[in-house]
C-alpha cells in the first residue's frame, strides 16, 4: 500500500458522484472521505453507494469525517448525544481508518442547519473540546482528528489556532487535518506569509490534508475582497504549492484528500476540471511516494481513558454563543451587527470583539444568514 493515500471527498450527491466515477473505475482514488452524518434525513443507505463505502471499508481505505457535532457548543445538545449513538452504530457496520470532525460551534439552533465559527480560546473552552474528543474517541474507537477551521475573528486567533489544537488534541492522542485552502484563506485575508503560519502549527501531528478551492466575496470596504472556503470551484495554484511545500515537514501524513461540493460540479467542464485537480494531487503523492522509504507512521491511537460523568459544560459560554448566533443571524447591517455586539455579554469579555477585524465579522453574518433555517 502507497505511504500516501490520494482520496476523494465523496458523498451521496449525483453531480459529485459523476465527477468521481472515472476516478473509481480507473482505480485512481486511492480512499474514500465520507461525511457520514450528512445523510440525516435517510433511513437506510442506497444499496449501490453502501457497496461503494464497503469496497472501500474493506480494503482499509475509508475515513469518516464529521460535519455537525458542534464541538465547542457551551450547552450539551440531546442532538450532540444522538451523534455519538450515530457514529457507535456506523463504526461497527464499517471499518474507518479514523474519524473526524470541524473546529467551532454551529451557529443557529438546529445543528443541521448552522456553520461553524470560532470561539475564544480559553480554559473553558479547552476543557470542553478534550472532553468532547473524548466522548468521539469513546464512540468510535479510532483514532481521532480535527480540522483546522478557515475562518477566524482577528489576527491574533489566527496565531494561536495552531497551538490550541495541539493542546486539545493532546488527551486522546489526536490528530491534526490540514485544509490548505483554509489556510490560504487566512493567509491572504489577513496578510500572514504561508510559512509564518505553517510554523505556528504541529505538523508532526497532521495524518490528512485537505485541498480544494474556494470564492472571494466582496466587502464593504470596496480596496479588498474576502476569501471563502466555499469549496465551489478549483484549486487555487497557491494551495497546490502549499502542497507541495508542507508534504516533507509532515512525518506522520497518510491521507491527500480533495474536495468540491456538488453544487460546483454542475457542468461537464467543471468536473474535468476537478479529475485534473485530483490527478495532480495524486501525481504529488506519487512523487513522494518513490522517494520516501518503508517509514512507520504514527497509529496516533486513542488511549482507553473514556470520559468519567456528565459531559462538560460552560452555561456562559453557551449563553454568548446563543446571544452570537442571533445577532449575525438577524442584524441588517454591520453597524447593527456590531453595536449589538458592543451591547452583549461578548463585550469586554474573553472574545474580544473590539479587537475583530470588520471584514470578518461581515463574514461571519453572511455564513450565519446563509445558513439560517428557513421557516
Amino acid at each position: 500500500m502507497p505511504r500516501l493515500l490520494s482520496t476523494v471527498a465523496c458523498n451521496l450527491d449525483p453531480h459529485l458522484l459523476g465527477a468521481c466515477l472515472p476516478l473509481f473505475e480507473s482505480g485512481e482514488a486511492d480512499a474514500i472521505e465520507w461525511s457520514f452524518d450528512a445523510l440525516y434525513r435517510l433511513d437506510a443507505l442506497p444499496e449501490w453507494f453502501h457497496g461503494l463505502i464497503d469496497a472501500f471499508s474493506d480494503g482499509n481505505r475509508l475515513v469518516g469525517h464529521g460535519i455537525f457535532f458542534s464541538l465547542f457548543a457551551g450547552k450539551w445538545h440531546p442532538e450532540q448525544e444522538a451523534w455519538l449513538r450515530e457514529l457507535s452504530m456506523i463504526c461497527k457496520k464499517f471499518r474507518f481508518d479514523h474519524i473526524t470532525e470541524h473546529f467551532g460551534f454551529m451557529t443557529g439552533q438546529d445543528f443541521h442547519h448552522g456553520a461553524p465559527l470560532n470561539v475564544p480560546y480559553t480554559d473553558a473552552a479547552l476543557r470542553i473540546g478534550q472532553d468532547r474528543l473524548g466522548r468521539i474517541a469513546d464512540a468510535c474507537g479510532r483514532p481521532v482528528g480535527l480540522e483546522n477551521l478557515a475562518f477566524s475573528w482577528s489576527v491574533d486567533e489566527v496565531r494561536r489556532h495552531g497551538d490550541f489544537l495541539d493542546r486539545l488534541l493532546a488527551p486522546v492522542n489526536g490528530f491534526i487535518i490540514l485544509d490548505l485552502h483554509n489556510l490560504y484563506c487566512q493567509v491572504v485575508n489577513f496578510d500572514i506569509p504561508f510559512e509564518t503560519l505553517a510554523a505556528l502549527y504541529p505538523l508532526h501531528r497532521v495524518r490528512e490534508i485537505h485541498i480544494s478551492g474556494g470564492s472571494w466575496e466582496p466587502s464593504e470596504d470596496p480596496s479588498r475582497s474576502i476569501r471563502r472556503d466555499t469549496h465551489d470551484d478549483s484549486v487555487p495554484e497557491e494551495v497546490f504549492r502549499y502542497l507541495e511545500a508542507i508534504i516533507p515537514r509532515c512525518p506522520h501524513l497518510r491521507y491527500l484528500v480533495m474536495e468540491q461540493l456538488g453544487a460546483g460540479l454542475e457542468t461537464e467542464d467543471s468536473k474535468t476540471a476537478f479529475r485534473a485537480d485530483f490527478r495532480r494531487m495524486a501525481d504529488i503523492a506519487r512523487q513522494w511516494n518513490v522517494m520516501q522509504g518503508d517509514e512507520i507512521l504514527h497509529p496516533f491511537t486513542p488511549p482507553f481513558n473514556p470520559p468519567k460523568g456528565a459531559p462538560a459544560e460552560d452555561l456562559a459560554l453557551h449563553q454568548q454563543q446563543a446571544e452570537l448566533s442571533s445577532i449575525l443571524e438577524n442584524a441588517d447591517t454591520f453597524e447593527a451587527a456590531n453595536r449589538a455586539l458592543q451591547a452583549s455579554s461578548l463585550a469586554q469579555s474573553h472574545w474580544q470583539v473590539e479587537r475583530w477585524s470588520p471584514f470578518m465579522l461581515e463574514t461571519a453574518m453572511r455564513i450565519a444568514q446563509k445558513w439560517k433555517k428557513k421557516d
